[in-house]
């Protein structure tokens, strides 16, 4: 059972980065063939989409990454769907900032923002051992400080 929820799991992870390429590669042809208009990243228009690009990284990433601590999964099924919650939270922001860096004419912070991700991302690789992990009941009687 646990093998199967890692299996699905994992799809849901690679899935993600597969859909990450796939939008910097049809952007990327999009530019080089110029069917894509730029837009200037000091507009208003740019600075409104840098500045939604950044604060759902800022509230997305440590939400995502804290999760399955704060609500604690008792079942299976139940760990399955926050943890594919957690790969949507935190590796979903890179498919949109890769978009925001191509149309703001490859502003180079956008696509730091996107690696920001993909870090986070990497930390929501689903194991059997971090499954484990977080299925295992606290102790209280280890202090926590």
């Amino acid at each position: 059972m646990e093998e199967k929820i890692i299996r699905h799991l994992n799809w849901i992870y690679y899935g993600l980065m597969v859909a990450a390429i796939v939008a910097y590669t049809g952007m990327y042809y999009a530019v080089s063939k110029g069917l894509l208009d730029f837009y200037d990243p000091n507009s208003q228009l740019g600075q409104v989409l840098q500045f939604a690009v950044i604060i759902t990284a800022l509230i997305c990433i440590p939400l995502g990454l804290y999760l399955i601590k704060w609500k604690k999964p008792k079942t299976l099924p139940e760990y399955e769907q926050l943890a594919a919650v957690r790969i949507f939270i935190v590796g979903g922001n890179m498919i949109p900032a890769i978009l925001i860096y191509f149309l703001l004419g490859c502003y180079r912070p956008m696509i730091w923002v996107a690696a920001i991700s993909a870090v986070a991302w990497y930390f929501t690789k689903p194991t059997l051992g971090k499954m484990e992990q977080e299925m295992t009941p606290e102790d209280p009687n280890i202090p926590t400080y």
